[in-house]
C-alpha cells in the first residue's frame, strides 16, 4: 500500500514539475525580491499625532476603579425561622395572582 502510494505521489510529482516548473522558480524569485525590498522602502504616510518616544507629549488621564468596592461579605450567619422566611416571600392570599 505504502509502495503504490509513493509511486502516485512520484508521478504527480514530477508532472507538476514538469508543469509549473520554471512558473513556479521565476515568481519565488519575484516573492523573494519584493520581500527583500520591501524591508528597506520608506514609509509614506507619516506618524498621526504625538511622537510615542516623546516624554513630555500630552496623555489621557489615567482613572481608578476598585474592583472590590461593591463587596459584601457573605459568610453564613446563624440559621433563623424558616417558616417566616417562607411567608415573607410567597404571595399574600389576596393577591391576583394565577396560575
Amino acid at each position: 500500500m505504502s509502495a503504490q502510494i509513493g509511486a502516485i505521489v512520484a508521478a504527480v510529482g514530477s508532472v507538476a514539475r514538469g508543469i509549473f516548473g520554471r512558473k513556479l522558480g521565476a515568481f519565488a524569485g519575484v516573492a523573494l525580491a519584493a520581500m527583500t525590498l520591501g524591508g528597506c522602502a520608506v514609509p509614506l504616510v507619516p506618524l498621526v499625532g504625538a511622537d510615542p518616544a516623546d516624554p513630555g507629549a500630552k496623555v489621557a488621564g489615567v482613572g481608578y476603579r476598585s474592583t472590590l468596592a461593591p463587596y459584601t461579605s457573605l459568610r453564613p450567619t446563624t440559621p433563623s425561622n424558616w417558616k417566616k422566611q417562607n411567608q415573607r416571600v410567597t404571595p399574600s392570599p389576596n393577591s391576583s395572582h394565577e396560575h
